[in-house]
């Protein structure tokens, strides 16, 4: 077994069509079909159910493409070292990221690395929460940022950033009218949520917000990204939800922002093994605390910006 079978496996095991994972791969789909079916004699199993109609993983092709991408990882991991230690750097600090960091936050934070350890390479990766706790366990990764309230055995969770909680809504709606939003007024109107195995963290903490209405509530759409979340809060498919420093950096004139009354919070967590951490780290995690925000910076009620989802 080959990498090159594996990048094959991966791009189809994702995309779940062979036509569509050619193109990603730019290449033709004969080849690639002899690909997978050379892998799938190699191995001896069946790694896709096909049909007419669709593909699809057999349980052999599920545990394979979690080792598949681990794998994958730790070779671009081997290169991107390797490059880096030629280009003069001294260290390195493998940082996975999960439901979603605010981009202004993330650039503050790499410009202070940049600055005050600029031989150390970072190498930045963007994953589910539950892709996150693997990689950190398995040493693919030395820390990560996410949301989730889950901690898992052998990782340690430290909340380093508490930011609103708002309601998102289309730029023009009758709940604008009050200051916040309460939650029993939420339950009137449909709501478009996201997926919880994309963005794990930011769930399990809404979930817990929402827990006094939960069977009140109407879920009008469940999506996989912020921008098709933004689309369809903009065209009046319902309400979403987002951490302010998210909405307000996106600037879109054609959804406003609410706080929940109460003063609702969502916390970022710093993840890492729960052993000694290295110096290189215990700066880095300085770092992030460092920039902060400021508890004490009011909500706002200006008609910011997007939606929900991996907050």
């Amino acid at each position: 077994m080959e990498l090159r079978h594996l990048r094959c496996f991966v791009a189809v095991a994702e995309e779940l069509h062979f036509a569509r994972a050619a193109e990603r791969l730019h290449m033709e789909q004969s080849p690639l079909s002899r690909t997978i079916k050379d892998l799938e004699y190699r191995l001896g199993v069946q790694l896709f159910e096909r049909t007419t109609r669709r593909t699809r993983l057999t349980w052999a092709g599920t545990v394979l493409l979690q080792e598949a991408r681990r794998v994958i990882a730790v070779v671009e991991q081997a290169k991107a070292s390797v490059k880096s230690a030629a280009a003069g750097s001294r260290g390195q600090l493998r940082v996975a990221l999960s439901d979603g960091v605010p981009q202004s936050r993330l650039a503050s934070l790499l410009a202070l690395c940049r600055e005050e350890d600029p031989d150390v390479e970072i190498f930045l990766r963007e994953l589910p929460s539950a892709t996150q706790v693997r990689g950190l366990r398995d040493d693919l990764f030395d820390v990560g940022l996410a949301q989730t309230t889950n901690q898992a055995d052998g990782l340690l969770a430290i909340p380093v950033w508490h930011d609103p909680l708002v309601v998102v809504l289309p730029a023009r709606h009758q709940l604008l009218a009050h200051r916040e939003i309460r939650l029993k007024e939420i339950t009137g109107h449909p709501l478009v949520l996201c997926e919880p195995q994309v963005c794990e963290g930011f769930w399990q903490q809404l979930q817990l917000v929402l827990l006094p209405v939960a069977s009140s509530l109407t879920v009008a759409e469940r999506v996989p990204t912020l921008d098709l979340m933004i689309a369809l809060v903009a065209a009046g498919y319902g309400l979403g939800f987002s951490s302010l420093p998210r909405i307000t950096e996106l600037n879109n004139p054609d959804i406003a922002t609410r706080p929940l009354a109460g003063q609702s919070k969502l916390t970022t967590y710093l993840v890492r093994r729960d052993s000694g951490p290295s110096a290189l780290l215990d700066r880095f995690t300085n770092r992030v605390k460092r920039i902060a925000p400021d508890p004490d910076e009011p909500f706002g009620n200006q008609p910011a910006s997007s939606c929900t989802l991996d907050a």
